[in-house]
């Protein structure tokens, strides 16, 4: 499947191949488009992932690593996170019991779309009295909670 680049032409403010390769699958996808008499035709997108709120988020994340007192490795603790807000897929382990495994969250694999609920489930997994009393274990319920939006709250 072809992959096509667009952008928006100053000039005529229409959407245009970004280079001439991909004027010509534009051209060729519009044609076969306004062609269509039955069946169907398919399509995909992606939206550029947003650097500022990727940042953000590995912002969040640091700062939360230095808070919290269980991990000593910054990534470990990153995939925990993912895990924790379900962001992974279960395989049998050695033992034969089931184990989580982190899917990626690379700039290739997911486009801003696709990232920033994982962004929220990270968070709200971050949020959770489980991973509270996980993450900060001598601090009471409260204590904890004021503990991760105080982290939280700096980035808001």
């Amino acid at each position: 499947m072809p992959t096509v680049s667009l952008v928006r032409d100053e000039r005529t403010d229409h959407l245009v191949g970004a280079s001439p390769k991909d004027n010509r699958a534009y051209a060729k996808f519009l044609k076969a488009a306004r062609e269509l008499k039955k069946g169907s035709i398919t399509f995909s997108w992606k939206e550029p992932r947003s650097g500022a709120y990727h940042r953000r988020h590995f912002a969040i994340l640091a700062r939360l690593f230095d808070a919290q007192e269980q991990f000593e490795d910054e990534d470990v603790f990153r995939k925990w996170l993912e895990v924790g807000a379900g962001y992974a897929v279960f395989a049998p382990g050695t033992d034969g019991q089931m184990v989580a495994i982190p899917k990626s969250i690379s700039y290739e694999s997911l486009d801003q779309a696709e990232f920033e609920p994982i962004h929220e489930a990270v968070m709200a997994f971050a949020r959770s009295a489980y991973a509270r009393a996980y993450l900060w274990p001598h601090l009471s319920d409260s204590d904890s909670w004021g503990m991760v939006e105080s982290v939280m709250g700096e980035f808001m």
